[in-house]
């Protein structure tokens, strides 16, 4: 028989998993630090690469510049002042990072309770309707 309450938990839990179910069920398939880990390593890897994707572009830019003075020394002095520029800009990304995806997760660590708590919610309004777990002995009833 239909009940009016458990239709409308049931339209709630399907809009929660279609509103929020992105965001938060491929989330928790990983431990806090596992998922952290692996968000800060893409983070590091985006990061390096579009960091060297500007330095070819400035050097492109400036290739006249470079090809007229090719010292050693300013070049080392250059390669150092860019790498600095690089482990600096690098931590500042990663600790940004860090702080979104801990955030993230830590979201969606709630909507999952959330999410359970509207499914047990549901749970208990169908255990009212089961039949008792006993069974007679033999095929047929009396």
């Amino acid at each position: 028989m239909l009940s009016e309450e458990k239709i409308k938990i049931m339209t709630n839990l399907a809009m929660f998993e279609k509103k929020e179910g992105n965001r938060i069920f491929p989330v928790n398939r990983y431990f806090k630090s596992d998922y952290i880990s692996s968000k800060l390593l893409r983070s590091f890897f985006s990061y390096t690469l579009s960091f060297l994707l500007g330095i070819v572009l400035w050097v492109f830019c400036d290739i006249e510049k470079w090809l007229n003075v090719m010292w050693i020394e300013s070049l080392i002095e250059l390669g150092m002042k860019v790498g600095v520029i690089y482990l600096a800009g690098l931590v500042v990304y990663l600790i940004i990072s860090l702080c979104i995806y801990a955030r993230r997760y830590d979201y969606a660590s709630r909507g999952m309770k959330v999410y359970m708590a509207k499914l047990k919610r549901l749970d208990k309004r169908y255990e009212g309707n089961s039949r008792p777990g006993t069974r007679t002995k033999g095929g047929r009833t009396q």
